[in-house]
């Protein structure tokens, strides 16, 4: 599963790369979307029609309530992983690269983590990438907020 995971996401990367082109349109409405309010639920919003309609490299805000903290993915570029349970009731994996923005520590079951990046859907119920600036200036940055603290 890890190297699915990693494939996947390497090849969604490359692809974006390639592309140079975010879907710019739907970031916009997208942002917008989830910008109308500071409330979880609006923020969940854009990202549960992405679920819905079974939509990948999304851009989205949303929220969840931490449920499980994975041990991080140590193979390519490192990441920290946990699953969030939004208000809708689905369940994302969180996928936050800490190769290049800093890890949440103390990052506990019950807590609650805002997020800004790309969704993928899966079967699950998807994975949150890319909460993360970008340090060659491509891609839109992403961050994850806990506790009153951004990491990006």
């Amino acid at each position: 599963m890890k190297k699915i995971l990693l494939i996947g996401l390497l090849g969604i990367a490359l692809f974006g790369y390639l592309a140079k082109n975010v879907q710019t349109t739907q970031i916009v409405q997208n942002v917008f979307a989830a910008g109308a309010s500071n409330s979880a639920s609006a923020s969940n919003s854009a990202l549960q029609n992405a679920i819905d309609n079974q939509q990948s490299n999304v851009q989205v805000a949303g929220a969840g309530e931490v449920i499980k903290v994975l041990g991080d993915d140590l193979k390519g570029s490192r990441h920290q992983r946990f699953i969030v349970k939004i208000a809708s009731g689905g369940t994302l994996l969180v996928a936050h690269n800490i190769d290049l923005a800093p890890r949440i520590n103390g990052l506990n079951v019950g807590d609650i983590v805002e997020f800004y990046g790309v969704y993928e859907f899966n079967n699950k119920g998807g994975v949150i990438h890319w909460t993360h600036h970008d340090p060659r200036g491509q891609h839109i940055g992403g961050w994850l907020k806990h506790n009153g603290s951004t990491y990006q």
